[in-house]
């Protein structure tokens, strides 16, 4: 096997792995969104307690930080998966939290705001800015070996 023009050797490899985990992330996801109650729903006093240890971190916070974090998987397989098409990638991750954020209104118990699409698409730029900056770096075989 040939490895495609200007990719490294082994980047199907990267795709296939990428791809299963995107299928096994957006499985998980779905499940997450449109689950019948608020995931949170159980954890009322560990929130109370973290709440009362650290005071500036309240439930807004927590929640917003959430669902940040739910989205950044999506923005690292999206910029894995989208080498050259990464302008799709905002665009992709809005279409996705808008489809959340959409479905759960359709469910009594759960809540779609305004602030969850812009954690989940923050969340989604800040994967994309991950991979991003882990290409920049300099590889370990671009640094001259120094002789003694």
């Amino acid at each position: 096997m040939t490895a495609r023009r200007n990719e490294p050797a082994g980047s199907r490899a990267t795709d296939v792995g990428a791809s299963l985990l995107l299928a096994a992330y957006g499985f998980a996801l779905l499940a997450i969104a449109f689950w019948p109650t608020p995931v949170d729903r159980g954890a009322g006093p560990l929130l109370r307690a973290i709440t009362r240890i650290l005071p500036w971190l309240t439930y807004d916070v927590i929640e917003f930080t959430a669902n940040v974090l739910l989205f950044v998987p999506l923005g690292v397989l999206l910029a894995i998966l989208l080498r050259r098409e990464r302008p799709l990638i905002l665009p992709v991750v809005l279409a996705v939290t808008l489809f959340v954020e959409g479905g759960q209104l359709l469910l009594p118990d759960r809540t779609s705001t305004l602030r969850d699409v812009l954690a989940n698409t923050l969340g989604g730029l800040i994967g994309w800015a991950v991979v991003a900056a882990v290409e920049r770096r300099p590889s370990s075989r671009s640094i001259p070996a120094h002789e003694s």
